[in-house]
């Protein structure tokens, strides 16, 4: 059996389906987990949650914050945006299916056997494992609960940027959401930063990439993530990202985790958003 890990995905699944293919995965022995973002501004999202979907437990599926965000278009709580290629899926005859299958998915997943963890964007720089599973599912709780349209209808916003663990309501679960699903940069009080996109090294002054916090209490444990394009891969500081670029014509990559850690694989794909 191996375990593969794949950056964001985004709709484009020929490249997700070349990349499986590349290598040699079989849904029957091998396992797969997905940095989140299976969904939005490429062209096959319907085709790619279905194919994920069908593999059953074979695949582990983080939530993103575009498949939030489809979640919260869905439920009738958010427009859709110029640049979402959303619509498709919410024609599609099994939405509600597809739907229920996606809301349905973690924010958060730790392995202890290969001390290894797997998240759309981050974690802050002062939780442990053991609180990041737990504040995790706070938020998939309410997801997957008879109220979760009130809950996609208070994610959207950028406060608080603070994290405390005496936050309480709507502020809290929207902090752990933007946390796990959006930051890139924090600053070394751990404010979270989510208007800087670029690459390390480009940032304003005063940020900080959140997995190189120097107090980062997370740090003994491998943590997979996608979400940041401009990063792209990256394997140090305790951390692998795996979001190449996919739907802007990078590429989508994949990261063998057991039992030979570190073997990268990657696949060219076509561009369907113009960088910038």
């Amino acid at each position: 059996m191996a375990l593969y890990a794949i950056g964001d995905v985004q709709g484009c699944f020929r490249p997700l389906v070349k990349l499986l293919q590349r290598i040699h995965f079989d849904a029957s022995r091998d396992q797969l987990w997905l940095t989140g973002d299976l969904v939005n501004r490429g062209p096959d999202s319907v085709e790619v949650l279905r194919y994920v979907r069908d593999m059953g437990a074979a695949a582990t599926v983080v939530l993103g914050n575009h498949d939030l965000h489809l979640l919260a278009v869905a439920a009738g709580v958010s427009p859709l945006r110029p640049r979402d290629t959303l619509q498709p899926v919410l024609d599609t005859m099994d939405h509600a299916d597809l739907l229920n299958w996606l809301r349905h998915r973690p924010m958060f997943v730790y392995c202890p056997s290969l001390n290894t963890a797997l998240v759309h964007a981050g974690l802050h720089p002062t939780w442990t494992i053991d609180e990041a599973a737990a504040l995790a599912h706070e938020v998939e709780t309410v997801l997957r609960g008879a109220h979760y349209s009130t809950f996609l209808s208070q994610m959207y916003g950028d406060c608080p940027r603070r994290w405390h663990a005496n936050l309480t309501g709507w502020p809290r679960l929207r902090l752990i959401t933007n946390i796990l699903t959006r930051t890139r940069f924090c600053t070394p009080h751990g404010d979270l930063d989510l208007t800087a996109k670029q690459a390390p090294g480009c940032q304003p002054e005063g940020l900080i990439p959140w997995f190189q916090v120097e107090y980062r209490r997370s740090r003994s444990v491998q943590v997979i993530f996608g979400h940041w394009s401009t990063l792209g891969q990256w394997n140090a500081d305790g951390v692998i990202s795996l979001d190449t670029g996919c739907y802007w014509g990078g590429a989508l990559t994949a990261v063998r985790l057991d039992p030979e850690p570190g073997y990268f694989v990657r696949v060219a794909c076509p561009q369907q958003v113009a960088p910038g």
